[in-house]
């Protein structure tokens, strides 16, 4: 089986529309919730959002062209962009060697809300003939492909808010068995919008919070939902010998996998945390070797009441004594919940952690829950020599994936 590892990463985040902005946003512990400004939310319970601030999309493509884009497709291809360029593999792996493993929680929602209202608005005869090639999920990744002519397998991954981390998984193992020799793996979700943020808040998932620095709270008693985020991750993952070939420079190695179901409520985590700790476990088999106090894991923290105490279960089962050991935090409490996009740009996170030593921070941790009683880097960014990252993520349906990095060894 082949070595598989990260040669290129790009990422547009609510607080940095690329990777080093990102990463830097990170270790100041910087905040991108705020007011949502796309729409009237005078009338609304939720108020908060972490939109992306900034962003230029003909930095990555002519203006018409993003014209005839969802929001969610745009993201993708500007933060592939990013990470192609970073890999320098264009043009340097065939064509029918290039595989595409990209996904979105939800797909081109901004589109849907506008055709819907125009439909009843209008009638169905000015419904745009770029409806469903907007809307469709699967149609960032078959974007990407189209733009760099990638004639491997190109698969579409749903799967809540693991799609990210699942995406990578893939196309890790798609990689590691022979199907490809690169891909292009990653998520991204525009779902800022009037009918998402009701439908979430319906369900008792979205923080009611007027307060920014209080409404993402990941493992603190105060906790009220997640606040929706948007933006996109990709990763550039190749075959070690084929990137040692062509002098790639490398981030780090993908070790591990980890993908289970709950099988057990449409929302809610098991209490029992069995299945998502199995996906850490299988996971972390990559990571032998590696001492708890040198592993970061990036965990999926989203600030619902029941996710962080379920999740601080599933790391206690996975890793028994040592689970007080490793260095935590969630991301999200600065990002909000990017959803699809989520675990990619997360496993940026872990990637970056490994390579500058150092752990991100959660932020606002200022009333930790007893319930979750493990080493979460409360609030500023702790300097650690980390040698191996995991990063988990668990969606609706009971969708558990868990991807393992380590540094990279000849």
């Amino acid at each position: 089986m082949r070595r598989v590892v990260v040669t290129g990463l790009g990422a547009v985040t609510p607080i940095g529309n690329t990777v080093e902005s990102f990463w830097q946003g990170l270790v100041e512990g910087k905040n991108g919730i705020s007011s949502i400004t796309r729409f009237d939310v005078s009338e609304s319970k939720f108020r908060l959002a972490a939109e992306l601030k900034d962003f230029d999309p003909t930095l990555y493509m002519e203006k018409l062209a993003a014209k005839k884009l969802d929001r969610f497709s745009v993201y993708a291809l500007a933060a592939t962009a990013q990470a192609m360029e970073d890999s320098g593999l264009e043009g340097k792996v065939a064509q029918e060697e290039l595989a595409v493993y990209y996904g979105s929680g939800v797909g081109g929602f901004e589109t849907f809300c506008e055709s819907s209202a125009t439909l009843i608005e209008k009638g169905a005869r000015k419904i745009s003939p770029l409806f469903i090639p907007k809307m469709i999920s699967n149609i960032a990744a078959g974007n990407i492909s189209i733009r760099y002519g990638a004639e491997g397998a190109c698969v579409s991954v749903t799967t809540a808010c693991a799609t990210g981390t699942t995406a990578i998984g893939e196309g890790y193992r798609a990689i590691m068995h022979g199907y490809a020799t690169a891909a292009i793996c990653g998520g991204a979700e525009a779902s800022i919008v009037p009918l998402a943020v009701a439908g979430f808040g319906s369900c008792m998932a979205l923080s009611p919070s007027d307060d920014a620095d209080a409404a993402s709270l990941p493992f603190d008693s105060r906790r009220g939902g997640f606040v929706m985020g948007e933006g996109a991750g990709t990763l550039i993952l190749e075959d070690y010998e084929h990137a040692k070939a062509r002098g790639a420079n490398i981030y780090a190695e993908v070790v591990g996998y980890g993908s289970t179901c709950d099988a057990h409520h449409v929302t809610a985590p098991s209490p029992e945390a069995k299945a998502s700790a199995k996906a850490i476990r299988d996971a972390a088999k990559g990571l032998e070797g590696i001492a708890p106090e040198q592993l970061y894991y990036n965990a999926h923290g989203t600030g619902t009441p029941m996710n962080d105490t379920v999740e601080t279960q599933a790391i206690h089962n996975a890793f028994g004594e040592d689970a007080g050991k490793l260095h935590i935090s969630s991301t999200k409490s600065m990002t909000g919940h990017m959803l699809g996009a989520a675990g990619a740009v997360e496993a940026i996170a872990s990637i970056l952690a490994i390579k500058n030593g150092m752990v991100p921070p959660t932020i606002n941790l200022k009333e930790q829950d007893p319930k979750c009683d493990l080493n979460y880097t409360p609030n500023v960014v702790v300097e650690a020599a980390l040698e191996g990252a995991l990063s988990t993520s668990l969606g609706f349906g009971g969708h558990n994936a868990c991807v393992a990095f380590r540094k990279i060894k000849d």
